[in-house]
């Protein structure tokens, strides 16, 4: 059984719930203190790719990146890369459906944060950089985590998008789902249901990863109502 289409799922969902980690981070913390139509537009326009079809997303990223598209023409003039149809393609479409998950995730914990707890931190003359690092991230971890497993869970079933974008190529932009999917078309039934279970597997295990953070986070927050 060839085990790359797990490694290079694993990869580029690893990679993009680093990026989604911190454009996630940055996009709620500061959407967070806008006023409140200002953040409902935001809002809308940030989390479209979550109701999207995936291939909606997919084709909007073509649009962008193709070879002979803005974005990906000036790639390959400037530095002689193809934005399409390598493994690391994927990661755009996996950055952008994944990234609403983590935004929105985050943003609730930024929320539901007390800014007293920062008040008290500037008054000690700290910094706003170490009142977020130190104050705020530790409090709002429970959520966070909760967002990247999400985003990380997200990515890996991805796609729509990463067919289109990557393309399918064994050995080379092959992951769980299209791999499924093209064993599917191939009549490979046994191949098709033995990187089915793979995928079932992972994702049980992310989901109870998500439910033990959400307990966590009721326990936490049932102990500081003492």
């Amino acid at each position: 059984m060839d085990w790359y289409p797990l490694l290079n799922s694993l990869r580029i969902a690893a990679v993009s719930t680093m990026a989604v980690f911190f454009l996630g981070i940055l996009a709620a913390y500061y959407i967070a203190k806008l006023p409140r139509l200002l953040k409902g537009v935001l809002d809308v326009v940030l989390t479209l790719p979550l109701v999207l079809p995936p291939t909606v997303v997919g084709w909007l990223l073509l649009v962008l990146l193709g070879p002979k598209r803005a974005v990906g023409a000036w790639a390959m003039d400037h530095f002689g890369v193809k934005l399409v149809m390598t493994w690391w393609s994927a990661i755009f479409a996996t950055v952008v459906v994944s990234f609403p998950l983590m935004y929105r995730t985050a943003r609730g914990a930024f929320e539901s944060f007390d800014q007293t707890l920062a008040d008290a931190g500037r008054t000690l003359g700290r910094s706003n950089a170490w009142v977020f690092w130190r104050v705020q991230m530790p409090v709002c971890k429970q959520g966070i985590l909760a967002g990247m497993v999400l985003s990380f869970a997200r990515a890996l079933g991805e796609y729509g998008a990463t067919s289109m974008i990557a393309g399918y190529t064994p050995g080379r932009t092959a992951t769980i789902s299209t791999t499924v999917y093209q064993l599917w078309r191939t009549h490979d039934d046994a191949g098709a249901l033995r990187w089915v279970l793979v995928n079932i597997a992972l994702s049980a295990v992310f989901l109870l990863a998500v439910n033990l953070l959400e307990t966590r986070q009721r326990q936490v927050r049932k102990g500081g109502a003492f």
